[in-house]
């Protein structure tokens, strides 16, 4: 499948991709969800889990390096608070 989020060219083209990415791992938790609703074998449910979780992980870093972009890119922001403010945010959620 083609990664869709790579180098987007503005704001907008980003938004965008994480967007489509978030409805395909929507799509998969349904997909989990009617496993379930099916009987299907615990296995295989907790396959598709973590091919789900490992989605969400890539979108996560993906907003990560979005966070860092904005930083690095604020002019008006001295370096110093633009990375303590990355640090911050990155250990909060991570």
């Amino acid at each position: 499948m083609k990664d869709d989020i790579s180098a987007p060219a503005n704001m907008q083209d980003q938004q965008q991709a994480m967007l489509r990415r978030l409805a395909r791992i929507e799509g998969q938790i349904r997909g989990i969800q009617a496993m379930i609703k099916r009987g299907e074998d615990c296995e295989s449910i907790a396959q598709q889990f973590s091919a789900s979780r490992s989605a969400l992980d890539k979108a996560y870093r993906l907003l990560l390096t979005c966070l860092l972009e904005e930083a690095l890119q604020d002019k008006e922001q001295d370096t110093t608070e633009a990375l303590t403010r990355v640090r911050e945010i990155f250990t909060k959620y991570t």
